[in-house]
């Protein structure tokens, strides 16, 4: 293991200390606990909140999006495992201001399990809360199947919306309602080339080749639905496209937003030969790209690889992704 770190243990606090010093305007933690994390100005009084949750190294995914425009809490875990039902509620009350909080978040066990129970802890004390999950992995589960499929970079597209809906001032069930459909118009698919190795082990997490790569692998090293040897861009690009659109069932005429996201260790380089790549096919076909973001958005700690996220917009969902926001980790004008 080649990581630039002081314990394995201490990892994610360390990391998460830095965060804080980094941006102390911008994020405050809860209760002394800095695995939970809200906006400096949180609570917002008579806004809707938006609070997610996860394991951490896939930076700038969950954290890096708690700021204006965006998301006002968070609980994190260690590398790769849900944070507790506690520090979910107490992110839940710390940005409360009075309209309701939705949970907004992937679709892993331990995150439902433990997000529906700090939603039963709210209620308790007088916060209603809704949620939306994140399900965009085509590779997961079969069309018809959503519900059962993973949450991975197109969460982003989710985040996006449902803080400019709340910024809008909509209600909480408008909210959840716009974020769903942002859900149901949002595919993503991805290609891993490297494996990943976690601090507190020492060891990679799956073994996958040199000059080998794997379609539709998770962000945690879940299974993919191909493994064959390293093809090129367009190749790679052609099929994740395919698979997405298959799904999606864009038309011509459509306008999208698409998210090409590196996976930890991919040159921005490479991001944006495959980026040309969507733009081709989806301009044979008729699809206009309306707004793109090339970039990490959400990384699995050192993994090679890359995703891309197709979200099918209308007039509504347009004036979401240009909502203007400031985050950390992510600034759009």
């Amino acid at each position: 293991m080649q990581k630039i770190l002081n314990s394995a243990v201490e990892f994610v606090d360390e990391m998460l200390d830095g965060i804080l010093l980094a941006h102390p305007a911008e994020l405050k933690s809860v209760g002394g606990d800095n695995h939970v994390l809200v906006r400096g100005d949180a609570p917002r009084q008579g806004k809707v909140a938006i609070t997610t949750g996860g394991g951490s190294g896939h930076l700038p995914l969950f954290l890096g999006y708690v700021g204006a425009g965006m998301l006002d809490g968070v609980a994190v875990g260690d590398v790769f495992q849900s944070p507790s039902a506690d520090q979910m509620l107490e992110a839940t009350k710390a940005v409360d201001g009075g309209a309701g909080v939705l949970y907004l978040y992937g679709n892993y066990g331990g995150d439902v399990l433990n997000f529906d129970m700090a939603a039963e802890l709210a209620e308790v004390e007088g916060i209603r809360v809704a949620t939306v999950i994140g399900a965009d992995d085509v590779a997961s589960a079969p069309k018809g199947e959503e519900s059962r499929r993973r949450g991975i970079a197109g969460i982003f597209f989710l985040y996006k919306v449902a803080g400019a809906a709340a910024d809008a001032g909509y209600d909480l069930d408008a909210v959840v309602q716009a974020t769903s459909k942002a859900s149901a118009n949002t595919r993503t698919m991805g290609v891993a080339l490297s494996p990943v190795t976690l601090p507190a082990n020492g060891k990679p997490t799956f073994e996958l080749p040199v000059g080998e790569m794997e379609i539709g692998m998770g962000i945690h090293g879940e299974p993919g639905i191909r493994r064959t040897t390293l093809e090129s861009a367009d190749a790679i690009t052609s099929d994740l496209v395919a698979r997405i659109d298959e799904d999606l069932e864009l038309a011509s005429g459509d306008e999208v937003a698409v998210l090409m996201n590196g996976l930890g260790s991919t040159p921005q380089e490479e991001l944006y030969i495959m980026f040309k790549k969507v733009s081709e096919i989806l301009g044979a076909k008729g699809v206009k790209v309306y707004r793109s973001y090339v970039g990490e958005f959400a990384t699995s700690m050192e993994m090679a690889g890359a995703s891309i996220s197709i979200m099918r917009l209308d007039d509504e969902l347009k004036s979401f992704v240009d909502h203007p926001v400031s985050t950390p980790f992510f600034a759009q004008i």
